[in-house]
């Protein structure tokens, strides 16, 4: 009888077991197979999860989505040289619950197989791709559209219960999840250095007691522009700062910029960087969009000039505490069209910390000490622009001309 009981226990047990494996799934290496009429991407898997995969274009790439899968591989793992039909991938945190593989093709592709499987070495996902027409290939991506519109992925609320009638700073870490951002020579990754920064300067703030502060993401998690921006006015945020650390080909380059938002960039630099920027909602496969025109009354426009002018002061501040840090750029004040500042009512900049292709910079963004005091120097900018919008506020409001004039 007691056997019996054990079997009738174990059994039970079992779908709880195997629910609980499914939930932790890994993957732990992943690589290209080039076959004479097709290519085979490959990942080694410690469970079997349900795949689907479509194409989009602009750029030609195949999407594949799964459930939540931790990516253990290498930041070099998405390399593919000389492969005819991979040019490149990437994998990571889509939404939660969600992972997402985003393969660049060099060349127009069918999907022959997405599906994970059983194999004599353990579970792993297989993606088989093969050649086809650029017409075949335009014809799938329409039917796929028709059947099944792309959406944003849908993200829990984000909005912070407000206990305290204390300013909100939201403090934005760029990219995320499977956008990596960009990469040193030695493969640190942007996502990763920004987060950091970002926990470094939420601790810092609320130090001071005088501001609520929330991260767009605290994790390794992709994060799409709108939502970055939706997160701000949603919880009525009184600053906004995205933090960034780029690439640059000339690697003598270095030092801090604050940029802020305008229609026309305030150089060519700018613009490029406003440019690739406004682009990373494509690295998790999802299709860029035409902002949506901003129709307002005269109220949204002198709200929207105000907005734009306390961002602009809160930059110069900025600049000048982190003068304090050192590694500023030459030329440290900039503007141009970056979608994540265009909160009509949220006085936004972007911080880019310094250059990953700079080994000055990637010294410093990789030292805990510095990060330390130039957090710092951040959250005493934050404070100083705080302290200055409630002195604002508090300050009694002056007559009009009009009324003071003699009758």
């Amino acid at each position: 009888m007691a056997a019996a009981l054990l079997a009738v226990l174990g059994a039970l047990a079992r779908p709880a077991a195997a629910d609980e494996q499914q939930k932790e799934i890994s993957a732990l290496t992943a690589r290209i197979e080039a076959l004479p009429d097709r290519s085979r991407l490959l990942f080694d898997l410690t469970g079997l999860p349900p795949v689907t995969a479509h194409p989009v274009a602009n750029p030609p790439r195949i999407i594949v989505d799964l459930p939540e899968v931790l990516f253990r591989m290498e930041a070099n793992a998405g390399l593919s040289p000389g492969d005819k039909l991979i040019k490149s991938y990437r994998y990571g945190i889509f939404a939660p619950g969600r992972s997402r593989v985003v393969i660049d093709l060099a060349a127009p592709a069918k999907i022959l197989k997405a599906d994970s499987e059983a194999a004599a070495g353990g579970p792993r996902l297989v993606i088989e791709l093969a050649p086809t027409s650029a017409g075949h290939f335009a014809a799938t991506v329409a039917e796929q559209a028709r059947l099944q519109p792309a959406e944003p992925p849908k993200l829990p609320g984000t909005a912070a219960k407000a206990l305290t009638d204390k300013p909100m700073v939201v403090i934005d870490p760029g990219h995320g999840g499977l956008d990596m951002g960009a990469t040193s020579m030695h493969g640190e990754m942007e996502k990763d250095v920004v987060l950091e920064f970002a926990r470094a300067l939420q601790g810092k703030i609320q130090e001071t007691g005088r501001a609520r502060v929330l991260l767009t993401r605290d994790h390794d998690m992709f994060l799409p522009l709108a939502e970055r921006v939706r997160i701000a006015r949603e919880n009525n945020a009184s600053l906004f700062v995205s933090i960034h650390a780029d690439t640059l080909a000339a690697s003598r380059v270095e030092g801090a910029t604050v940029y802020t938002v305008s229609e026309r960039a305030s150089d060519a630099e700018a613009a490029r960087m406003a440019e690739k920027e406004n682009l990373a909602d494509q690295a998790a496969g999802l299709e860029s969009k035409a902002d949506a025109e901003e129709v307002g009354d005269i109220l949204f426009e002198l709200t929207r000039r105000e907005t734009r002018a306390y961002s602009r002061q809160f930059s110069h501040s900025l600049i000048s505490f982190w003068r304090e840090v050192g590694a500023l750029n030459k030329n440290p004040s900039r503007s141009a069209g970056f979608v994540v500042l265009k909160a009509f009512d949220v006085p936004s900049v972007l911080l880019e910390l310094g250059y990953l292709s700079s080994e000055k910079d990637l010294s410093r963004l990789t030292s805990q000490d510095w990060r330390e005091r130039a957090a710092q120097k951040t959250a005493e900018a934050v404070d100083a622009f705080i302290s200055a919008r409630s002195r604002e506020a508090r300050a009694p409001a002056q007559a009009p001309l009009s009324a003071t004039r003699p009758q």
